[in-house]
C-alpha cells in the first residue's frame, strides 16, 4: 500500500483533477456543436434528480468509510479496516438496486409530473443504471483515501473521463439524427460507459492489493473470521451511518437545491414569457458551460477536501491540534493561490474565452458576472470537508440549507422579472456562493478557534487586480495579430507569470511549499 503524506496525496488527487477537468471540457465544447444548447438543456435537466438519489446512497458513504479507515490504520487494525468495506458494499450495493428499479418503473411519471420538460425522459432511462455502478465505486474510493493511498482514485477517474469522453460524443452523434431528446440520451449513455470503466479499474486495484497483502504477509488470513459476526456488521453499519447521515444530509440540501433549481428556473424563465425551448437553451447554456468552466480550478479544491479528511481525521485522533490548524491553513493559502488567476483570467477575457471555446459570445455577460466569486466557491471545499472530518457536519448541513433556502427564493422572485431573466438566476447562486462560503468560514474559526489569514486574502486581491490590470492592457493594447487565439494566449500567459512571480515576492508561495509537490520538488531542494 502507498500511503502518500497529505500535501503529497493532495497533488496527486490535483494531477488527477486537472487532466480530469482539462479533458473534460472536449466533450463541454464539442457536445453543443453536435446537439445544440437545446440538447444540452435536456442533458442538464435529467441530471439534478439523479443527483439526488446518489447523494441518498452514497452521499457521505466516501467519506464515513474514509474517515473510519484512517482511524483504523491509524490505531493499527487492518482487520476493522476490511470490516469497515465489506459493510459499506452489502448496504450500499443493496441500496443502489431498490433505487435503480425505483427509477426504471417512475421514470415516465418523474418525467411527466416533476421534471420541467418531458423530452428528458429518454435521458433519465439512460442515466438510471448508473446507481448501482457510482455506489460501488464511491465505497472503494473511501477505502483507498482512508489508507491515504490516493494513486487508485486517480488512476479510476482518468481512464473513466477518457472513456466517457469518447462515449459520449460517439453515443450524441450516432442517436441526434432520431431527435434532439435522443442525441442528449446518447450523450447521458456516454456517462455511463465511462463510469463503468472507472469501477473497473477500482475493482482491478483493490484485487492488486489482496494479491500484495498475501504476499507480503502470508500468515495473516486475507478475510478474519471474527469479522463475519452479525453484531459486528451491524455495529460498523451503525458507526458509518452515524457518520454518514449528517453528511448525506448537507449534501442531499445541495442536491434537492440543484433539481429545486432546474424546475424553479424553468418556471419562473416561463412567467417572464420566455418559451419553454429557449429557456431550455438558456438553462443548458448556464449549467452546461457557464458553471463546469467556473468550476475548473476546483480540481485543486476538490483534491484538498478529499486529502484533508483522512489527514484532519488522524490529527484530531491524536489530539493534535496544531497539525490541524497547519493543514487547515495550508488548504486555504493553496485554494486561493492556485484559484485566483483563473477568476482574473475569466473576468477580464470573458468573451474571447467563451468564442474559442463554445463560439458563443452571448453567454460571455453570465461568465462575467460570475467570475469574481469563483475563489468563493473554491473556498467551500476545503472548509466543508474541515467540518465534516471534525465530526460537525451538522453544521456544514446548517449553513448549506440556509443558502439553499435564499437561492430558490431569489430565483422565483429575480428570474420572473422579464428584465432580468436567467441573470435574476444567476444572482441568487451567487447570493449563495456567499452565504454559505462566510457560514463556513464563521463556523470554521469558532469550532477550532482558527484564525482566518486574512492577511493572506488582502494579498491576493492586490496581486489579482494588478494581474487584471496587466491581461486587460495586453489584449487590448498590445499588437498581437488578429487571431483571438494568440491574443488571448499571449495575454493569459504573460498574466499568470506576472501571477507567479508577485505570489513569490508577497510570500504566498515559498520554497518549502514548492519542496513538498511531488517530482518537482527535488529541484528546490
Amino acid at each position: 500500500m502507498n500511503k502518500q503524506s497529505f500535501i503529497h496525496g493532495t497533488m496527486i488527487l490535483l494531477a488527477a483533477g486537472l487532466i480530469n477537468r482539462i479533458l473534460g471540457f472536449i466533450p463541454r465544447i464539442i457536445l453543443p456543436r453536435i446537439i445544440g444548447a437545446e440538447g444540452v438543456g435536456l442533458y442538464q435537466l435529467g441530471y439534478p434528480f439523479f443527483l439526488v438519489i446518489v447523494t441518498i446512497i452514497s452521499g457521505g458513504i466516501p467519506l464515513a468509510i474514509s474517515k473510519l479507515v484512517a482511524e483504523a490504520e491509524s490505531a493499527g487494525q487492518p482487520e476493522r479496516s476490511r470490516i469497515i468495506l465489506r459493510t459499506s458494499l452489502i448496504f450500499s450495493i443493496s441500496a443502489g438496486f431498490v433505487f435503480t428499479f425505483l427509477c426504471l418503473f417512475g421514470a415516465s411519471w418523474i418525467t411527466q409530473n416533476i421534471l420541467p420538460d418531458s423530452r428528458v425522459y429518454h435521458t433519465f432511462i439512460s442515466m438510471s443504471p448508473m446507481i448501482v455502478i457510482i455506489a460501488v465505486s464511491s465505497v472503494y474510493r473511501g477505502y483507498f483515501q482512508g489508507k491515504q493511498d490516493m494513486i487508485p482514485s486517480a488512476t479510476s477517474s482518468i481512464m473513466e473521463t477518457l472513456t466517457r469522453i469518447l462515449c459520449v460524443l460517439w453515443f450524441s452523434y450516432l442517436l441526434f439524427p432520431m431527435g434532439v431528446a435522443y442525441g442528449a440520451a446518447g450523450a447521458m449513455l456516454g456517462v455511463v460507459a465511462g463510469e463503468i470503466v472507472g469501477m473497473l479499474v477500482l475493482l482491478w486495484q483493490m484485487r492488486r492489493l489482496k494479491r500484495l497483502n498475501r504476499n507480503e504477509h502470508p500468515e495473516i488470513p486475507v478475510e478474519p473470521i471474527q469479522s463475519n459476526h452479525p453484531n459486528s456488521t451491524r455495529r460498523t453499519l451503525r458507526r458509518i451511518l452515524g457518520i454518514a447521515l449528517p453528511v448525506t444530509g448537507g449534501r442531499l440540501v445541495g442536491s434537492l437545491s440543484y433539481l429545486l433549481e432546474s424546475i424553479t428556473t424553468a418556471q419562473s424563465l416561463a412567467m417572464a414569457g420566455i418559451a419553454t425551448a429557449i429557456a431550455t437553451a438558456q438553462y443548458g447554456a448556464l449549467q452546461g458551460m457557464v458553471i463546469p468552466l467556473l468550476l475548473l480550478p476546483g480540481a485543486l479544491t476538490s483534491s484538498l477536501a478529499v486529502s484533508l479528511v483522512p489527514s484532519l481525521a488522524e490529527a484530531q485522533a491524536r489530539g493534535d491540534m496544531r497539525t490541524i490548524h497547519k493543514r487547515l491553513h495550508q488548504s486555504i493559502k493553496l485554494a486561493l493561490v492556485s484559484g485566483a488567476p483563473f477568476a482574473v483570467i475569466m473576468y477580464v477575457m470573458a468573451e474571447p474565452l467563451c468564442v474559442l471555446l463554445y463560439k458563443n459570445s452571448e453567454i460571455a455577460g453570465m461568465l462575467k458576472l460570475m467570475a469574481p466569486f469563483a475563489l468563493l466557491i473554491y473556498l467551500q471545499g476545503p472548509l466543508q470537508a474541515a467540518l465534516q472530518a471534525l465530526d460537525q457536519p451538522g453544521r456544514a448541513l446548517t449553513n448549506t440549507l440556509i443558502g439553499a433556502v435564499v437561492k430558490i427564493g431569489l430565483i422565483l422572485y429575480l428570474a420572473s422579472n422579464p428584465a432580468l431573466g436567467i441573470y435574476g438566476a444567476i444572482i441568487a447562486i451567487i447570493v449563495n456562493i456567499i452565504i454559505v462560503t462566510l457560514l463556513h468560514a464563521v463556523t470554521v474559526a469558532v469550532a477550532l478557534k482558527y484564525h482566518v489569514p486574512w492577511l493572506d486574502f488582502f494579498k491576493i486581491a492586490g496581486v489579482m487586480i494588478i494581474m487584471a490590470g496587466a491581461v486587460s492592457l495586453i489584449y487590448h493594447e498590445v499588437s498581437l495579430g488578429s487571431q483571438i487565439w494568440l491574443k488571448f494566449t499571449a495575454s493569459a500567459a504573460l498574466g499568470g507569470i506576472l501571477y507567479l512571480l508577485l505570489t513569490a515576492l508577497l510570500g504566498l508561495v515559498d520554497r518549502s511549499d514548492l519542496q513538498r509537490v511531488p517530482y518537482i520538488g527535488k529541484w528546490f531542494t
